[in-house]
């Protein structure tokens, strides 16, 4: 079981960030939530009220893009991700993590479609996470590509339904492998287990918001909102077990503890954790030009603690320290993206949200 990095807030460092510039690149968005990068320079971002927009030329498109699902609306629930298929300049594949269903049964659910011009053509759900449950919270959400073609999608645990995470019955609180058309992967972990779900890839988790693969040192980071306390990142392997609610650096909302273990042989530690929590959503690994010094770290919007922050990793990943970066940037931080020229783009998560960009 590795041990803990780093566990106490007070370890933030002062950054020693380059130059840069912010600029606003849209206003008026509701809950921004997600932004994918064409090809062409464009960029596509979710509004969490069901609403997916282009932005074109560095200026947000009026008319939203059509043929996007019906979403759940409600609490937490809404549009999240929009992630690109890995061959999108040949097929044009896109899709949309969602919350979708009713008070009494709702549930994460993925959308594939192809994007024509301001629409979204021959569009299917692929994906639904099972059970349905009757709370507006902990949807997860995140998705991301892996090199063999297959995609991990995070699924949260309902808030109410907390042991269905360390149930491999279920597929709520855990991380889920697809192949690209929503069908489960031959190899699987859990392939042939009997009780498991087949689809699933790693389990024992809250609400993870987080989902980024670093291809340069071929690992798979998650992170996942704590209660009061226990914010985490994780590096994802096969079958592994993240903990929640078993083990737990934080407590309960009304001060009572979740568990009375912080570490639980056979399940997986964070590479950090935060307390108190900062409600971390999106993560991005930097790899990129404009700052090259950040080469391998982790970038983290925080909600609560309205900002972003730089997670020091080294080649071995091992995590060195954590930063605030652009403190300008003094907003409820719902995802951080960087983009294929290397800056950072980041949206804020409120009615009248804004999508920034970070550039040198």
């Amino acid at each position: 079981m590795r041990r803990l990095i780093l566990i106490a807030a007070a370890v933030l460092l002062t950054s020693a960030a380059p130059a840069y510039r912010i600029t606003t690149i849209a206003t008026g968005l509701d809950h921004p939530w997600s932004i994918a990068f064409l090809p062409n320079g464009d960029q596509l971002v979710t509004e969490r009220n069901g609403k997916l927009r282009l932005i074109s030329g560095g200026k947000l498109v009026a008319q939203p893009i059509t043929g996007v699902p019906s979403v759940y609306n409600e609490g937490q629930g809404g549009l999240f991700d929009v992630v690109l298929h890995p061959q999108f300049p040949s097929n044009h594949l896109l899709y949309l993590t969602y919350a979708a269903g009713t008070a009494q049964s709702n549930a994460t659910r993925v959308f594939r479609a192809r994007l024509d011009g301001m629409a979204l053509a021959a569009g299917q759900e692929i994906v639904r996470v099972q059970p349905g449950k009757a709370t507006a919270a902990h949807f997860g959400g995140r998705m991301a590509f892996l090199p063999d073609g297959t995609f991990v999608l995070t699924t949260g645990e309902g808030f109410d339904y907390r042991e269905e995470a360390q149930k491999l019955s279920s597929e709520l609180g855990k991380t889920l492998r697809l192949n690209d058309d929503g069908s489960v992967p031959k190899d699987n972990p859990f392939i042939g287990k009997p009780g498991a779900d087949p689809k699933l890839y790693s389990w024992g988790h809250r609400n993870p918001q987080g989902l980024a693969y670093d291809a340069v040192a071929h690992r798979l980071y998650e992170e996942e909102h704590g209660p009061m306390g226990g914010d985490e990142i994780n590096v994802l392997t096969p079958a592994a077990n993240y903990g929640w609610p078993r083990a737990c650096y934080g407590v309960n909302y009304d001060g009572t503890p979740v568990s009375p273990n912080k570490r639980v042989a056979g399940m997986v530690d964070g590479i950090t954790v935060w307390v108190p929590s900062i409600a971390p959503s999106g993560l991005a690994v930097y790899r990129g030009r404009m700052f090259p010094e950040w080469a391998g770290d982790l970038l983290v919007g925080a909600l609560k603690a309205e900002q972003v922050q730089r997670v020091h990793v080294d080649a071995a990943g091992k995590v060195l320290g954590r930063t605030r970066e652009f403190p300008e940037i003094a907003e409820r931080v719902r995802d951080v993206r960087v983009a294929p020229d290397g800056a950072i783009w980041v949206t804020t998560d409120a009615d009248d949200g804004r999508v920034l960009r970070v550039a040198r």
